[in-house]
């Protein structure tokens, strides 16, 4: 990319453009170098010179961070700045896309657990037969066997042994906490996530960890969301010119 001409009205330094931004020199040196923000025009003694189109790429830059975090909003800046028009427009429609089929999984994710806690309230008394194996539960929730097995290794589901015969069973209370991480897992949760969300669980023996967790998420989500709106903005405008 050419750099762009700066009029004087316009122009910053680099300390300048730190002040206007809030970021350090340092950062800025090392946004031009990685092509996040354009290229500055050097000047005859060799200082860089730079101009309102640096003041709404690092503002761009800030908020895609916030939006998507800094390794792809690196790279989103790189090809917003190079790509032709309709695809720079495109890969931050499709940043939109995966936000917004993060909050579907959420919603979807409290949804199962409300359907969880109302079959909870409306079941008899457990009893052996209410047990299910390991592919029968995997089916049910919609996870391999050894999804399931992942899990127990990780502390987030406890079934029972069959003695001599080492067969998992899952009683209700094992087909309830599968249940409630597939949720999580559904809702964007990684599994330290749903591991301190289950210890919790067990201890208080209600859901409402969980769901405080997933109404968290959407609430980030929604944060993260508007940032990209604000970021799409700012990018538009600078590659419009």
């Amino acid at each position: 990319m050419e750099a762009t001409i700066v009029s004087a009205a316009q122009a910053y330094t680099t300390s300048s453009l730190a002040a206007a931004t809030g970021y350090s020199v340092q950062q800025i040196r090392d946004l031009e170098r990685l092509a996040v923000i354009p290229p500055a025009i050097r000047q005859s003694n060799g200082y860089r010179r730079f101009g309102s189109e640096h003041v709404t790429a690092l503002r761009a830059y800030r908020n895609l961070a916030i939006a998507v975090g800094p390794v792809v909003a690196r790279s989103t800046m790189r090809e917003a700045q190079t790509l032709p028009y309709d695809q720079a427009i495109a890969s931050i429609v499709a940043l939109h896309v995966a936000l917004a089929r993060s909050r579907d999984d959420s919603i979807a994710a409290l949804q199962a657990l409300d359907g969880i806690v109302e079959e909870d309230s409306r079941d008899a008394a457990p009893t052996p037969a209410d047990s299910m194996s390991i592919s029968e539960l995997a089916n049910a929730i919609g996870v391999r066997a050894s999804t399931l097995r992942f899990w127990e290794q990780q502390g987030l589901v406890t079934p029972e042994r069959t003695a001599g015969l080492n067969v998992r069973h899952y009683p209700l209370a094992a087909i309830r906490e599968a249940r409630i991480v597939a949720a999580l897992r559904a809702g964007g949760y990684r599994i330290p996530a749903v591991q301190a969300v289950m210890k919790s669980l067990r201890r208080i023996s209600d859901t409402d960890d969980v769901r405080a967790a997933l109404q968290n998420r959407l609430r980030t989500v929604a944060s993260q969301s508007e940032a990209l709106l604000r970021a799409g903005t700012d990018i538009a405008d600078l590659i419009s010119r």
